[in-house]
């Protein structure tokens, strides 16, 4: 007898959005806008704002041209924090295995907990602990494996709960339009609909040597994506204290450029993990080790965020007012602490959205070819 998985998707539907409505219930049905500034961008917006077209991740200055009467709310991330933690001991109570996939989103492994007509019972009176706990409105799916399940939750907000029976699952995925597919972002999804790929059916029909030549080894993950396919685990939730590097030099130095550069390629390669894990980071150490073994660290607390220019000033700010002695060094040192689960979206609202596809940018040519592949340039003096 062949035994097949049961993984469930908890979303918290418009989780920030969500969050406000409950501080101030007036604002409940209102077209809203979490973010800030002229040159920002959204970091969340309700249903009533989205039928306008606005997403997360737009500018500020297009949604507002989009929806001139949403409502513009400043984010309060100690209070999203503060529920983000509540709904995580709810599930972790209730749950066998699961997995925090960001802030507000949960995958569940439920595989032999009972026959397949319980898990819809458990996972549903799990939902319901949660509004009750909570406030927040929950939307899940169910499914054989986590990408279809998290398709399935998608396509039941707001509010709702769809399951997809072991074996529907390519055919529940076919009539969906290729955006829909986690992995396919906009660029993405812009080159399959020129070359007239609209839904997924048609993309699951490519031939793999053709998406391989069109997307290259992403063609192929796509490829299994389109026909259902997911083998990735549910990975047992921890919560992981800090992200560190540090560099011991063959010889001691006092070079402050060498110095410089050194910190500078730390700082990209811990924000670089930091994104990849979908965190941000609140607290920034930089540790020095002197040619005598003497060891000091100055740190400093700061705006939850993972963007790369922002760490990099904290880290050579903490360097140059820890480098005191003029003494060699031997060792250098950053760690990220105070982690949380969290995007662009959460620390970058008050920037651009150019910063943003920047950083976007930027890791998609560091997933493909390697963080080595592209570094600053004080980064590269660095290297001997």
């Amino acid at each position: 007898m062949t035994h097949h998985r049961h993984i469930a998707h908890l979303d918290m539907d418009t989780f920030y959005v969500s969050v406000e409505v409950l501080k101030n219930s007036k604002l409940k049905g209102m077209p809203l806008i979490v973010g800030g500034g002229d040159r920002g961008v959204v970091m969340a917006c309700s249903y009533e704002t989205r039928k306008f077209q606005v997403q997360s991740g737009m500018s500020m200055r297009m949604a507002l041209r989009l929806c001139p009467e949403a409502i513009v709310i400043k984010g309060d991330f100690e209070n999203y924090l503060k529920y983000s933690r509540l709904i995580t001991e709810i599930v972790n109570d209730s749950a066998p295995t699961f997995e925090k996939a960001s802030i507000d989103e949960f995958y569940l492994d439920l595989t032999g907990m009972d026959k397949f007509s319980k898990y819809d019972l458990f996972i549903n009176n799990l939902r319901k602990k949660i509004i009750k706990e909570s406030g927040l409105p929950v939307s899940y799916g169910l499914a054989s494996n986590k990408l279809v399940s998290k398709v399935a939750t998608n396509e039941a907000k707001p509010n709702g709960q769809l399951e997809i029976p072991f074996g529907d699952e390519k055919s529940f995925l076919a009539p969906l339009t290729v955006d829909k597919i986690p992995g396919i972002g906009r660029e993405t999804a812009v080159l399959l609909w020129q070359r007239g790929v609209e839904t997924v059916r048609l993309l699951s029909e490519i031939p793999i040597e053709n998406l391989e030549c069109l997307l290259g080894k992403n063609g192929i993950e796509l490829k299994r994506r389109a026909n259902g396919i997911d083998e990735s685990p549910v990975v047992p939730y921890r919560e992981q204290k800090s992200i560190s590097t540090e560099n011991t030099f063959h010889n001691d130095t006092t070079d402050i450029e060498f110095l410089h550069g050194t910190l500078t390629r730390m700082a990209e390669a811990v924000a670089f993990e930091l994104r990849k894990q979908n965190r941000l980071t609140g607290c920034v150490t930089v540790k020095i080790k002197y040619s005598n073994f003497d060891t000091v660290t100055k740190q400093k607390h700061i705006d939850y965020t993972s963007a790369d220019h922002i760490l990099l000033r904290v880290a050579r700010e903490l360097f140059d007012r820890l480098y005191e002695r003029r003494l060699l060094i031997r060792l250098v040192g950053i760690r990220l602490n105070d982690l949380i689960p969290g995007n662009y979206q959460i620390n970058l609202y008050e920037d651009t959205q150019e910063m943003i596809s920047l950083y976007q940018a930027i890791d998609s040519v560091k997933n493909r070819f390697g963080e080595k592949f592209l570094m600053r340039a004080i980064g590269m003096r660095a290297i001997r």
